[in-house]
């Protein structure tokens, strides 16, 4: 047989049919009204159930499909595509239900008197009242929390990536790792144990912030450092070869380098506070009126706020009401915070001229 014949024949074997593009479109239309008929057949009053069949017969169906005309091979690439759609899917669709459920129940009493008016007087059975003091109270003490956490948090990242070397730097890693997956009541009970039994400072807007900060300490500690360690080090060594003492290099170079990510990181901790309901119950308390002041008496907070709207609605459809307004705003806040962040990445990331 001559070589020609021989790269003729493994070529050929090479080729084969290639479904179309839109035959993934045709098989997730055809396994959700395929799901869809078995959960009616079967009794299933759920759509979850429905999708979740759905999904299966996705997978099973494409990777069917595929076998049979693009061969076993290309039909287990398929089936992990799939996988991925499937599995991107799933977790897309409980945070759509949510943020409709939210915006669909929000709206009813979301509006400037919502959210320029304090419950004063109001009672939590009444109509009217809004969350005004709830605002002011969670923008001071997340204000407060980021104060304190953010520059602890850099400072600490910057000694671990620059200078962190033997048993020092490895006791603190260890101790920000405990510290990421501590439950945020533990946080909340070691501020009351400390700042309020022990030394009496009493109950307050600050005290919650020193809880939540100890909560934001080891998110901005993480993402800082593995920002930091992505800087190439090249730059780090130009930067020395000009004479350049380690510390301007550090804030001249390094750290505007990743400032974008770091900012990202600062405004994902402060995502992670913003909702946090355990420290502020135990620490902060609450108020219906305003309180300007986060350094003396209870304070209101939007997630404590929807709390107290539910646990003491006694079946009110207004405080329902109320509690789903005030939740709505709470995620508008954290959509506006991770825009913020965005548009202060873009504004501070290098530019390279051409």
């Amino acid at each position: 047989m001559s070589t020609a014949a021989v790269s003729h024949k493994r070529t050929s074997t090479l080729r084969g049919a290639t479904l179309p593009k839109w035959t993934p479109w045709v098989t997730a239309a055809g396994s959700l009204a395929l799901g869809a008929g078995i959960g009616l057949a079967a009794g299933l009053g759920s759509r979850i159930q429905w999708g979740l069949i759905a999904a299966a017969l996705f997978v099973l169906g494409t990777y069917a499909v595929a076998a049979r005309v693009e061969g076993r091979r290309q039909a287990k690439d398929r089936v992990a595509t799939s996988l991925v759609w499937v599995s991107f899917v799933i977790a897309v669709v409980p945070l759509a239900s949510l943020i409709w459920e939210t915006v669909k129940r929000g709206v009813k009493v979301f509006d400037v008197y919502f959210l320029t008016h304090s419950m004063g007087v109001v009672a939590d059975t009444e109509t009217g009242g809004g969350i005004y003091h709830a605002i002011l109270g969670t923008l001071e003490q997340v204000g407060l929390a980021t104060a304190i956490a953010v520059p602890v948090g850099v400072l600490t990242a910057v000694y671990l990536v620059e200078y962190g070397r033997g048993k020092l730097a490895q006791a603190i890693t260890f101790f920000v790792d405990v510290m990421t997956g501590i439950p945020s009541i533990v946080a909340g009970l070691f501020v009351l144990s400390f700042w309020i039994l022990i030394l009496d400072m009493g109950y307050s807007g600050f005290a919650g912030s020193l809880a939540l900060s100890i909560l934001m300490m080891p998110v901005v500690v993480r993402s800082t450092e593995e920002m930091l360690k992505l800087v190439p080090n090249e730059l780090r060594e130009a930067s020395l070869a000009l004479g350049v003492p380690k510390w301007r290099t550090i804030l001249k170079v390094v750290l505007p380098t990743s400032i974008g990510g770091i900012t990202t990181g600062v405004m994902l901790a402060i995502a992670r506070i913003t909702g946090e309901t355990a420290p502020v119950l135990l620490l902060v308390w609450g108020t219906s009126f305003i309180n300007s002041n986060p350094f003396k008496d209870p304070q209101a907070s939007l997630p404590l706020y929807i709390y107290q709207q539910y646990a003491n609605s006694s079946g009110s459809g207004a405080a329902y009401d109320r509690a789903w307004a005030a939740a709505l705003t709470l995620i508008g806040f954290v959509m506006i915070l991770n825009l913020v962040a965005r548009g202060i990445a873009r504004w501070k990331a290098p530019r390279t001229g051409r």
